[in-house]
């Protein structure tokens, strides 16, 4: 997960993030579409929602503007999906002209950039706009949930505790596994996005002070297939003997197509149908889960309640919507099945 963000995208998870289509299954969104419909200010004024995420052909996104779209259209909103394609700066402009135009009262924001996009948020909030932070902090901390941002409201997966939270489970795999020492390798998400570094500097100094277990490859995965692949090649062809592996989800499914028939341990941060199976099925160890639709329809609540006139918590984090499930071993993850395909 850019994805915590599964987990991002799954970012995360990122943690984060892959093309990828959205088919919602049985896990509805809190069931929010029937559920929904008939909460406080159901019947108020209809409201406009914007939606600013990661990328409309990242499944993460993709899943996560799903449950926006399910909630806003049960509650008699509107939700429009403004594509940035991963582009921090684009997301900047997208929202500077959308505060202008006035074109929504509330904003879900998954900010490529949480530094780059606080100007932009703030003159929202001046502007009278509900904005809801999604995900990813906006600011330049990467260690909290609380709001950066006077005004806003967060619903947020705390980059350094996702990050953390890779590095336990791979300890936990390593501890299966009880090589001496335990090599591990780890596939960071993209270089160019705050959060990913922030992450990745919490999963590694967790790494590198667990007894037994030795960093032995750090690289970038990316969040598609083709580039787990290619960094798995990279691995291998240095730490032939590899015991564990972690990245994003889309970079982990590439990995273990390179390494097919050798005995690794993998680590994923996503939350797709895909990886749930693969964990359920003991292909891989585990993984950072997060319910991404359900997440959406939470955010849309959020923003919609606070622009109808009700009182919301200002500070809220994605691992406490379904608790329980984020550190994803197979026992964990007994009773979901994913949210969204990759």
């Amino acid at each position: 997960m850019v994805a915590r963000w599964t987990a991002l995208p799954a970012l995360a998870a990122v943690s984060l993030l892959a093309a990828g289509c959205v088919n919602p299954g049985a896990e509805g969104p809190s069931s929010s579409a029937s559920a929904a419909a008939t909460s406080p200010g159901a019947s108020a004024a209809a409201k406009r929602i914007g939606f600013f995420g990661f990328a409309k052909a990242n499944s993460f996104s993709a899943a996560t503007f799903a449950g926006v779209e399910e909630y806003a259209k049960a509650n008699g909103a509107t939700a429009e999906f403004l594509d940035p394609n991963f582009d921090a700066q684009a997301q900047v402009r997208q929202l500077q002209d959308a505060v202008t135009a006035k074109r929504f009262e509330v904003f879900v924001v998954q900010a490529n950039d949480g530094a780059a996009v606080v100007p932009a948020i703030r003159s929202a909030v001046q502007a009278g706009i509900t904005v809801v932070v999604h995900f990813t902090p906006v600011g330049t901390r990467y260690d909290t949930a609380d709001p950066q941002v006077d005004g806003t409201i967060t619903l947020i997966d705390v980059p350094t505790l996702n990050g953390e939270g890779l590095a336990e489970l791979a300890i936990q795999a390593c501890a299966s596994r009880k090589p001496d020492p335990c090599e591990v390798g780890y596939l960071e998400g993209l270089k160019a996005l705050p959060l990913d570094n922030a992450r990745t500097q919490a999963a590694v100094a967790k790494l590198k002070a667990a007894p037994g277990v030795e960093l032995k490859a750090q690289l970038e995965g990316g969040y598609t297939q083709e580039s787990g692949r290619k960094a798995m090649q990279d691995v291998l062809q240095k730490n032939p003997g590899i015991d564990v592996i972690i990245g994003a989800s889309q970079a982990v499914l590439g990995a273990e197509a390179v390494a097919k028939g050798k005995d690794i341990s993998y680590v994923a941060n996503g939350a797709s149908r895909q990886t749930v199976k693969a964990v359920r099925e003991g292909r891989w160890f585990g993984a950072y889960y997060l319910p991404v639709k359900t997440l959406g329809a939470k955010a849309a609540e959020l923003g919609l309640r606070k622009a109808r006139g009700e009182q919301v918590p200002g500070t809220n984090l994605a691992t406490d919507v379904q608790p329980g499930t984020s550190m994803g071993t197979k026992d964990a993850l007994a009773q979901v099945s994913g949210e969204y395909d990759e």
